[in-house]
């Protein structure tokens, strides 16, 4: 089962604080976003509490940053820092290198 996503969608953690907004999602809209190891929400309402971040799945996650899977097919931006690891079919996202900017002579 995954998660419809599409750009401006939110998602957040069902295990910490983390936030995030959808920037790209894959064609078609259905992945498998899971964050500390447990599915994405679709309201920080649905959170219970109860939950621990899943081995693997921790580390935390910085405001600001883009998230992206190998194949950069989804880009995650962290709107919310917390210990959860966005990850897309299993597979921790990693934070997005910035493009170097031309040289200037």
């Amino acid at each position: 089962m995954g998660t419809t996503l599409r750009p401006g969608t939110r998602l957040f953690s069902a295990v910490c604080n983390a936030e995030f907004i959808v920037i790209r999602a894959p064609a078609g809209g259905h992945a498998d976003v899971t964050i500390g190891g447990l599915p994405a929400l679709a309201s920080a309402d649905e959170r219970d509490g109860g939950a621990a971040v899943a081995e693997g799945h921790g580390g935390g996650v910085a405001i600001g940053k883009r998230y992206v899977d190998e194949d950069d097919t989804v880009e995650l931006l962290c709107t919310k820092p917390g210990e959860g690891v966005p990850a897309l079919g299993g597979r921790p996202l990693t934070i997005k290198e910035a493009k170097p900017l031309p040289a200037s002579d």
